[in-house]
C-alpha cells in the first residue's frame, strides 16, 4: 500500500522511481531474451550433434553390411 517512495511529496521522486521501474523492466526483458536464445541454441546444436553422431552410427553399420569385391565379382562373373 504505502511505501517510503510513495510518500515523497517532490514529482522527482516519483519520476525516479518511475524511470528505475522502466530500467528494471527493460533489463529483466533483455535477461529474458539472452536466456530463451541461450536455450534455443543449445537444443539446436546438441539436436546437431545427434545427428552427426547417428549419421556414423549409420554408415559404420552400413560399412559392415556392405558386401566384399570378392562376392561381386564371382556374383557378375557367370552372367
Amino acid at each position: 500500500c504505502c511505501t517510503a517512495a510513495s510518500v515523497v511529496t517532490d514529482g522527482s521522486g516519483a519520476a525516479a522511481e518511475e524511470r528505475s521501474l522502466y530500467i528494471m523492466r527493460v533489463v529483466q526483458i533483455a535477461v529474458m531474451c539472452v536466456l530463451a536464445l541461450t536455450v534455443v541454441f543449445g537444443i539446436f546444436f546438441l539436436g546437431c550433434n545427434l545427428l552427426i553422431k547417428s549419421e556414423g552410427m549409420i554408415n559404420f553399420l552400413v560399412k559392415d553390411r556392405r558386401p566384399s569385391k570378392e562376392v561381386e565379382a564371382v556374383v557378375v562373373g557367370p552372367y
